[in-house]
């Protein structure tokens, strides 16, 4: 075919696709117009869908094999390009990090601070800030950094890393680190990505070791937080770190004097300033009682708090533990990237995942070695051949290259069988490059040294290919044994229960009743006083009519009229108390003797303790600790009546049935009443 004819067909071909092209259009361009909203909303999901996929797999949440964040593997990087053992301004860090990361320099000092705050993979000199106040660090001009001996050890290897071109092409970056540690569960991580979030605690590095160790031998193995502040954790709902599994952190309070407490530990995620702000504020709503709190927190955390006179320790670190930030639960979501998605992992799976990856790269780098052993026998081999046979004295009268490459192919042919892969061209120039003088100079019982060293060498890594399992635990041993005593937990594991809140309150309210109009509350000073009260109280109201409710305190609050018991409830021990009451059930009903406990009742919710009939009236209700069995007695005296001769009942609640609140009591009598009076009061 003509180079005419093949133009003519390549400019019809464009025709045809640009008709096609220009149809497609204008049927786009027909359909949408007839609803834009589809064709918005088709872009708007195309965009959205890409922006949270960037989002969480190149910024939110670490992966899964190096345990790092994109800037955060950045930075580690940039510092080893940037290594020669002296520190380095982090100013000059993070413009050199930029050549990798494309989000602006504040996103990597941040994310470089909080690496090196974590005193794992940085070695910092200047001021990092105080993780125990909460204080920001220096200017990025006045700290240094370089990367620690053990992030040297652990997380480099240029053979053994995956490149990648960097955002604008003209540099390489590693896809992920090669580290040989679980380096995402002695850090932790936190992220929040678009509809994704990541939740890591971090653990202690002796610990993880030995889970690495374990989980290579097919051993089992229990993984529990351990952080940097100390304090102590509740691991009993941790559930291995999956998602909806949650630990519970305290602060660590000491009682040091009779009114002195002393916070030296801090629960995780917290400061020595918002941890004051919460008991500040805890004060001054009521629920806890102090006179000043102080903050001598310097290398190690130090907060006192100067309690009232009269107040009991005990209870008052209880009342911290309710009220304040001393007490925490913090829940764990352990989000990672694995085979470039998002997967939520237990933290026995991600440990077992770094113990493979720490296999498979010992692989690698044995591998290598061998490759390495092997060429350097071959080439010391060659030289040996080379030079003790003279074959470079047989080039002397050879005048092309060509030639001088086939008679020392030719000449070493006959040794080729002592070699462990054929000869090529390459081998031959690297002898060709061999100095005159090396060659005068040749000691042959050094190169037989060496080839026998090469050759115990190649024996080893061959050795080490076949147990890896064995060779992998050594390095971890070797590990522990090297960075270990830097690293002793710092966070007592404990087992603790729950403070409820309304048995440490401080009850430093009064409770106020007006009984005709039904109110009640703790800002009714001008009306009866009932007893004191915290601000977390539970008010029980029974009324004339038999009503009763249940309600949270208030400054005033509307129980309902003719009130003739308000007391505190206790929710959590509903039947403490017993209650005996006589009632006529309707305006001329029968009247009744009814011994009850109340039980479970719903906040807000009425409740009817007669029998539900109209103008029901109580006569008579008392109540009795539970625990002390001695109900009271009571006489009801009757209206005089022609046909009546015995004008008053005693009545015994010992021998009345304890029975629910709703039970309608028994019949006393059908007679009218005049009053009724208590004969012996229960002890209290």
């Amino acid at each position: 075919m003509s180079k005419k004819s093949h133009s003519e067909n390549q400019n019809l071909e464009l025709d045809l696709k640009s008709d096609t092209l220009q149809t497609e259009k204008n049927t786009d361009y027909k359909i949408h117009s007839e609803d834009p909203s589809n064709h918005l909303n088709s872009y708007y999901s195309k965009w959205f869908l890409e922006y949270a996929s960037y989002v969480i797999l190149e910024r939110a949440v670490p992966h899964a094999l190096d345990g790092l964040k994109p800037v955060q593997r950045r930075i580690l990087h940039s510092l080893k390009e940037l290594d020669d053992g002296r520190y380095n301004k982090a100013a000059n860090v993070i413009g050199h990090t930029m050549k990798y990361h494309p989000h602006g320099d504040a996103s990597i000092c941040d994310a470089m601070v909080q690496v090196g705050q974590k005193d794992l993979m940085l070695d910092t000199q200047g001021n990092w800030g105080n993780i125990y106040t909460g204080d920001s660090s220096a200017a990025p001009r006045y700290i240094e950094v370089r990367l620690s001996k053990f992030a040297l050890e652990v997380a480099f290897n240029a053979k053994t890393t995956n490149w990648l071109a960097s955002y604008d092409g003209r540099s390489k970056e590693p896809e992920t680190l090669p580290i040989k540690f679980p380096l995402l569960l002695a850090q932790g991580a936190e992220g929040i990505a678009v509809g994704l979030s990541c939740k890591i605690l971090p653990h202690n590095f002796n610990e993880l070791i030995d889970a690495c160790i374990s989980a290579l031998r097919n051993e089992p193995f229990e993984l529990y937080p351990d952080f940097v502040t100390g304090g102590e954790v509740d691991i009993s709902e941790y559930n291995d770190g999956k998602r909806g599994g949650k630990v519970k952190v305290r602060a660590k309070i000491q009682s040091r004097k009779k009114n002195l407490l002393a916070i030296t530990e801090l629960p995780y995620g917290k400061t020595t300033s918002s941890l004051i702000d919460s008991i500040l504020s805890a004060n001054d709503k009521g629920k806890i009682k102090i006179s000043r709190v102080e903050d001598n927190t310097s290398n190690n955390v130090e907060i006192l708090v100067y309690l009232s006179p009269g107040s009991d320790a005990e209870k008052i670190t209880q009342a911290l533990y309710a009220f304040t930030d001393c007490e925490l639960s913090i829940s764990s979501n352990i989000c990672v990237i694995n085979n470039d998605k998002p997967q939520f992992l237990s933290a026995t799976e991600l440990l077992k995942i770094s113990s493979i990856r720490t296999k498979s790269l010992l692989k690698d780098e044995f591998q290598i070695k061998l490759n390495e052993l092997e060429e350097k026998w071959h080439l010391s081999s060659l030289e040996k051949i080379f030079i003790e046979e003279k074959i470079y004295r047989k080039i002397e009268s050879v005048r092309t290259w060509e030639g001088v490459l086939k008679t020392i192919n030719t000449n070493l042919k006959p040794f080729e069988k002592k070699l462990k892969r054929p000869i090529i061209q390459d081998d031959i120039i690297k002898l060709l490059e061999i100095k005159i003088k090396r060659i005068s100079k040749y000691d042959s019982l050094k190169a037989e040294e060496l080839l026998i060293d090469l050759e115990k060498q190649l024996a080893q890594t061959q050795k080490n290919l076949k147990n890896l399992t064995r060779c992998a635990v050594a390095w971890y041993k070797d590990l522990k044994n090297s960075y270990g005593k830097y690293f002793d937990r710092k966070t007592k594991l404990d087992s603790f229960d729950r403070v409820i809140a309304e048995e440490v309150v401080v009850s430093n309210e009064t409770l106020y009743v007006n009984r005709e109009e039904g109110f009640a509350g703790y800002a009714m000073k001008k009306d009866e006083a009932v007893c004191k009260c915290s601000t977390l109280s539970d008010i029980l109201s029974i009324n004339e009519f038999g009503n009763l409710i249940v309600k949270k305190i208030s400054g005033k609050a509307y129980f309902g009229r003719k009130n003739i018991h308000i007391d505190l409830f206790n929710r959590k021990n509903p039947n403490e108390n017993n209650y005996c009451m006589i009632y006529r059930s309707g305006k001329s009903g029968s009247v009744y003797a009814k011994h009850f406990t109340i039980g479970g009742i719903t906040r807000d919710k009425e409740y009817i303790l007669t029998k539900g009939e109209p103008n029901s009236k109580i006569f008579y209700l008392g109540e009795y600790k539970a625990a002390d069995k001695n109900p009271p007695k009571v006489k009801i005296n009757l209206r005089p009546s022609p046909r009546l001769r015995k004008l008053d009942i005693l009545i015994d609640f010992n021998k009345y049935a304890l029975r629910g609140r709703n039970s309608g009591g028994n019949i006393v009598t059908k007679h009218s009443i005049r009053n009724v009076i208590l004969v012996r009061n229960p002890k209290t």
